[in-house]
């Protein structure tokens, strides 16, 4: 089951001072303006790798969603925030309501799934993530995913999001589970999760994996 954690940074648009603070002491500053934004040059590759119907899974306020209908591609937002889900309908982008790991239309029959912005994080479980992507693709089917630069591997945890209109004990809000994959150790996730590692690559300080279906 997914947890709306982000939900007051969201909502805090014009506010660029939340962190996602990781049980391991690692933080990671949240760029809600950019979510607000336009697709931002480093998603350019993904939104051309996609040719199909697609889903942006966590898709937060839509930018990318949009942008892949502006391509021409048919594309789904998928969030389980209710007022990311709202902003990207304002956006203009098709967005549902709801938790991932829960049915959703067309299984089986996507030609992309999309994970970006840390979304691989999503449950605290990267292999049940990608093979929930696996069942939502058809057999050319490929994710796209958003990876960490060598180094870190794999980390499942807790985190929090810490939020500047919070003050004192309650700076922090509630915990919630979140993992973090580098480039080197989604192979081993991948399989697991009876996926393939077709291609790695990046765009400045941002690494990304295409994955496909395995056979069998």
């Amino acid at each position: 089951m997914s947890v709306d954690g982000f939900a007051m940074a969201l909502r805090d648009r014009a506010h660029d001072g939340h962190w996602l603070v990781h049980g391991d002491g690692v933080r990671n500053r949240l760029p809600v303006r950019r979510w607000h934004g336009p697709a931002e040059p480093a998603t350019a590759e993904v939104v051309a790798r996609c040719a199909g119907p697609t889903l942006d899974l966590g898709c937060g306020p839509g930018r990318l969603t949009v942008a892949l209908a502006r391509a021409g591609v048919t594309a789904v937002g998928v969030d389980i925030s209710a007022y990311a889900v709202a902003a990207a309908r304002a956006s203009g982008a098709v967005a549902l309501h709801g938790d991932l790991f829960e049915p959703l239309p067309a299984e089986g029959r996507w030609a992309h799934a999309v994970l970006l912005d840390g979304n691989i994080g999503i449950g605290g479980d990267p292999v049940a993530l990608l093979a929930r992507c696996r069942s939502l693709l058809d057999a050319a089917g490929t994710a796209l995913v958003e990876l960490e630069a060598p180094g870190p591997g794999l980390w499942q945890g807790q985190v929090r999001v810490a939020s500047p209109r919070r003050a004192g004990p309650t700076a922090l809000g509630p915990a919630f589970r979140w993992a973090r994959l580098d480039i080197r150790a989604v192979h081993q996730v991948a399989t697991r999760a009876r996926l393939r590692v077709r291609d790695v690559f990046r765009h400045g300080r941002r690494w990304f994996g295409e994955l496909t279906v395995a056979d069998g």
